[in-house]
C-alpha cells in the first residue's frame, strides 16, 4: 500500500472565511442517482479521497435524500475536524413520507424520505441543524443556497421561492454567519443566468456551478465571472466532466449535460482529444485542471461511484499538462480565446 499522498493545495473560497483544497468531492453520486453504491464502497472511496489529498467535501440534504450526508459523515468521522471543509445546503427540507408508495423522484435509491422546498427562516435553521445530526458533526464550514434555479423551478415558483428567502431565509443564513457558525454563505446551481440574480440581491460569498464552466461551456467569461471578480465572489466547479463526456471522451453513448451527447458535441470532443493525444495528456487531466485556470475558481468537485473513479481523478488532477496544450485549443478554436488556463 503507498504512502498517504500530502493534502492538496488549498485557495481562498471568495469572500469566504475558508480555503478549500483545489481538488475536492462531491457527493451527489453517494445519493444513488445513476447506480446504487453500498456503504463499504461509499466508505472506501472518500477515504481513497483523503489517501490522495483532498480535504474539502461537499454534499446535500438533497443527495439520496440524507444517504449522501449519512455515508460522508461516517467515513469523515473519526477524522480531526480541524482537517477537512464541508459543505451543505439549505433549501430542501426532509421529512416522513406523506403517505404509503415508492416516492418518485431521480433518485435511483437513496432514504424513503420526502423533500419539501423551504427557504424561510425556519426551514434553513431545521435543514442545518439536520445535516449537522446526518452528518455526526457539530458544525460545517459553509452553506449554500441549493436549486433556487431556473432548472429546478417554473418561473412563478422561483420567484415565490426567491420571495421566501429575501424575506426569511437570508436573514436565518445571516445569523449564523455572522456568529460565526459558518464561514460564509454560498449559492449552487445549473443555470449562469442565476448568478446575477443572486449577486443584485444578497451579499453572496461564492457560487457552486455545475457543468457551466468547462472545455465545453465558457460563456460565463462574458458576464457572469466578471462580475464575480468585481464583487470578490469564488467559485466552486462542479460537473466538469459535463456529466460523463469530458471523462469518457467521444464514444458511442456518451452523455452530455445528462442527455447522451449530439453529433456537434461528438465531434468538437473529438477534435480535443486529438490535441490531447498530441501532448500526451488525458482529455480527463485537461477537463479537470482547466477550471483552475480561472483566478476566482477554488476548487473542482468532480463525483464518484467508486473507489476506482476516484483514483483516476487524482490522477487526472495530477498529470502534468503543457502550456502548449491550451494554446493549441485556443488555435484550433475549441476553447475561448480568452479564457485563463494553468500555467
Amino acid at each position: 500500500m503507498s504512502a498517504p499522498a500530502a493534502p492538496f493545495k488549498t485557495r481562498k473560497l471568495g469572500r469566504a472565511d475558508v480555503r478549500v483544497s483545489e481538488l475536492g468531492l462531491g457527493t451527489a453520486p453517494l445519493g444513488e442517482l445513476f447506480e446504487r453504491v453500498d456503504d463499504a464502497e461509499a466508505t472506501a472511496l472518500i477515504a481513497g479521497a483523503w489517501a490522495g489529498g483532498v480535504r474539502y467535501f461537499d454534499t446535500s440534504p438533497w443527495y439520496g435524500r440524507g444517504l449522501a450526508e449519512h455515508s460522508l459523515g461516517r467515513a469523515l468521522f473519526r477524522r480531526p475536524r480541524a482537517d477537512y471543509v464541508v459543505s451543505t445546503k439549505i433549501g430542501r427540507v426532509l421529512r416522513r413520507p406523506f403517505g404509503p408508495g415508492a416516492i418518485h423522484d431521480q433518485w435511483l435509491g437513496g432514504l424513503e424520505f420526502q423533500t419539501v422546498f423551504d427557504y424561510g427562516y425556519d426551514g434553513v435553521m431545521r435543514s442545518f441543524e439536520d445535516s449537522l445530526q446526518r452528518l455526526g458533526i457539530n458544525s460545517v464550514d459553509v452553506l449554500l443556497i441549493h436549486d433556487l434555479d431556473p432548472w429546478d423551478h417554473n418561473p412563478p415558483a422561483l420567484d415565490a421561492f426567491f420571495g421566501q428567502l429575501k424575506t426569511g431565509g437570508w436573514k436565518a443564513l445571516s445569523e449564523l454567519r455572522e456568529a460565526g457558525v459558518i464561514k460564509g454563505i454560498g449559492a449552487g446551481f445549473n443555470s449562469r443566468e442565476s448568478i446575477p440574480r443572486f449577486l443584485d440581491l444578497f451579499d453572496i460569498d461564492f457560487f457552486l456551478v455545475a457543468m457551466r464552466y468547462t472545455l465545453l461551456e465558457q460563456e460565463v467569461l462574458e458576464s457572469e465571472f466578471p462580475r464575480c471578480a468585481e464583487r470578490g465572489v469564488g467559485i466552486i466547479i462542479d460537473g466538469g466532466y459535463n456529466s460523463g463526456i469530458l471523462a469518457t471522451g467521444a464514444v458511442p453513448g456518451a452523455m452530455y449535460n445528462y442527455e447522451p451527447a449530439g453529433p456537434a458535441i461528438l465531434e468538437r470532443v473529438a477534435k480535443m482529444e486529438a490535441v490531447c493525444r498530441r501532448h500526451n495528456v488525458p482529455l480527463a487531466a485537461a477537463a479537470l485542471q482547466f477550471p483552475l485556470g480561472h483566478p476566482i475558481v477554488a476548487s473542482v468537485i468532480p463525483g464518484a461511484i467508486t473507489a476506482t473513479q476516484v483514483e483516476r481523478n487524482l490522477a487526472a488532477f495530477r498529470h502534468p499538462i503543457p502550456t502548449d496544450l491550451w494554446a493549441e485549443l485556443k488555435h484550433e478554436k475549441l476553447i475561448r480565446p480568452d479564457a485563463p488556463t494553468p500555467g
